[in-house]
Formats: structure tokens, C-alpha cells, sequence
């Protein structure tokens, strides 16, 4: 996958781009990270952006880390960003990140349900015979994942797998602060008429080995959000996320071939405007904010 070009901002120096977001360094020490309006599927960030979605990314991230400081500190120091990235920016502490995708999920779907459909476990956890496709699991479950580079995927692992890289301690606590994360946000969720089926967290640490939540938290690109009332185990759920863009890609009306190696064609406009409006629905959902 070709990297992102990042934009100029004048005063900082780009570091990095990963999937969605620029990242900065800026002259006092601090960085700058960058939502942008570019979507992902299928491991390939498409030619096509999605109006306002690094703006509707931030501010969900923002309301979550509000929620979840008693938890866990989060990396955010300032909203007071450049002008040309207001509202999609925030200013943020160095951190030392950990090499691990920390997933949670209380639902089974998508890769997991793929590995259990396979060995009847999901990161070397045995789980009852009988689920399917977003059946609630008897208890949430930490499935932790190796993070890919861009373009590649991310792959389950096992807690060993990750005891073997960070230690045992450090191990222990990306398990148990992943599932308290989840618990806190499942059950917010919930009193909005939303099921959170699962979520994604990156976290680091500091020089004196506090864990910190980084990146973005429990926005529709890193966590699966239901509505509660169409809940129906046995088949995919209608979900708050990009999965109208992989649904119309992998539809004979995209005309591409998943197996081609080329990458997907642009969206049509009405592709755009309703995966739009679905992180919108989310954002006002959750939060209770009006965009």
C-alpha cells in the first residue's frame, strides 16, 4: 500500500501516516496527530475520503477519553492545534507504545468468529459449541493482535504470544486495563440503545511506566457499534461503521476483484454520503451532541 502523502503544516515535522491519521513533531518536544478524511478497506486506504470523518473521529475520542479518565490517563494535552487542522488535531504526549493491538470483545464476529469457525477458540481461548455469527459471548475476553504494517493485516495472537513480548507483568496489565476499558464503554453504550461488540485500544507508556490510552478510542474505525434493537444472532449485524463501503466494493455494481491485487475503484456519491451519515448517526448516538 502506498504511504499517504501527509500535508504541510507549518512548525511541525512529519513523522509518520498510518491508515488515518498524520503525525507530527513539533519544536517544544510534542506531537501533533492528524484525523484525516481518508478510509481503509480491505488493507488499501482508497482514493475516495469520507467528508468530516476525521472530525467526527476526534471529537468521539475525545468524549471517550473523558469518560474513561478514572480508568486509565489518556495521551492528550491540548485541543489548541493549527488552524488548518482545527476540530481533527490534537496535541499529545511521546509515549513508548506497545507492539500490541489490545482487543476486546463481548461479541463474536469478524476474525474472531473466523478463528472459532476454524478451532472452536479465538486466540487459543476455548469457547462453548453453538455461536455464531454475533452471538454474546458468556463473558468479554482479551484477544490480543499483532500490529500489521501498513497494508498488511493484523494477526490474533495468543496471551502468551504477548506475555513472550512485553513480559509478563506489563502483559497482564494491556488484559486487565483493555477489559475494564471495554466494560466502562459497553455498558455507556448500552444505556444509548447501542451494542458495542467489540473494540480495538493502543496504548504506551511513560517514562515512569504509567500505561496511557493513545491514538483514537471507541470511534466506528476501531470498535464494532450495533444498534441494540436490530440485534439478532446468526448472521452479520447492521453495524455503525465502513462496512457499506466493504459491502458495496465486494458487490458486483464495484466491478472489482478482491483477488486482483488491483486496488478498489472510487465510491459513488451515495456510497460516500451513507457511510458519512452512519459515523454521524454514531457520533449524535453516543454522545448526545448534535453534529
Amino acid at each position: 500500500m502506498p504511504t499517504p502523502v501527509a500535508p504541510a503544516i507549518d512548525g511541525a515535522t512529519h513523522l509518520h501516516s498510518g491508515k488515518v491519521r498524520d503525525l507530527y513533531a513539533l519544536p517544544d518536544g510534542r506531537l501533533l496527530m492528524v484525523a484525516s478524511d481518508r478510509i481503509s478497506a480491505f488493507d488499501f486506504i482508497l482514493d475516495t475520503t469520507i467528508p468530516d470523518k476525521g472530525e467526527i473521529l476526534t471529537r468521539m475520542s475525545l468524549w471517550w477519553f473523558e469518560r474513561l479518565a478514572d480508568l486509565v490517563p489518556h495521551h492528550v494535552l491540548s485541543t489548541d492545534v493549527p488552524d488548518a487542522v482545527r476540530g481533527r488535531a490534537v496535541i499529545c504526549e511521546r509515549l513508548e507504545m506497545y507492539p500490541v493491538e489490545c482487543v476486546a470483545r463481548g461479541y463474536l464476529t469478524g476474525s474472531g468468529l473466523l478463528d472459532y469457525g476454524a478451532t472452536g477458540e479465538v486466540c487459543g481461548m476455548a469457547l462453548p459449541a453453538g455461536l455464531e455469527d454475533g452471538s454474546r459471548l458468556p463473558e468479554p475476553i482479551f484477544t490480543p493482535a499483532t500490529k500489521g504494517a501498513l497494508g498488511e493485516h493484523d494477526e490474533n495472537v495468543s496471551y502468551d504470544a504477548v506475555v513472550a513480548t512485553v513480559g509478563e507483568n506489563a502483559a497482564a496489565s494491556l488484559r486487565e486495563l483493555t477489559l475494564a476499558v471495554y466494560a466502562r464503554a459497553e455498558s455507556i453504550a448500552r444505556t444509548r440503545g447501542i451494542i458495542l461488540a467489540d473494540t480495538k485500544l493502543e496504548l504506551g507508556r511513560r517514562a515512569d511506566d504509567t500505561l496511557v490510552l493513545a491514538d483514537e478510542v471507541l470511534t466506528p474505525d476501531s470498535s464494532r457499534f450495533w444498534p441494540a434493537d436490530e440485534w439478532q444472532p446468526g448472521h452479520a449485524q447492521p453495524s455503525y461503521d465502513k462496512q457499506i463501503v466493504r459491502d458495496w466494493l465486494l458487490s458486483p455494481a464495484s466491478g472489482w476483484d478482491r483477488a486482483s491485487g488491483e486496488p478498489p475503484p472510487p465510491l459513488p456519491d451515495h456510497v460516500i454520503e451513507h457511510t458519512r451519515a452512519r459515523y454521524l448517526e454514531a457520533y449524535e448516538t453516543l454522545t448526545g451532541q448534535r453534529w
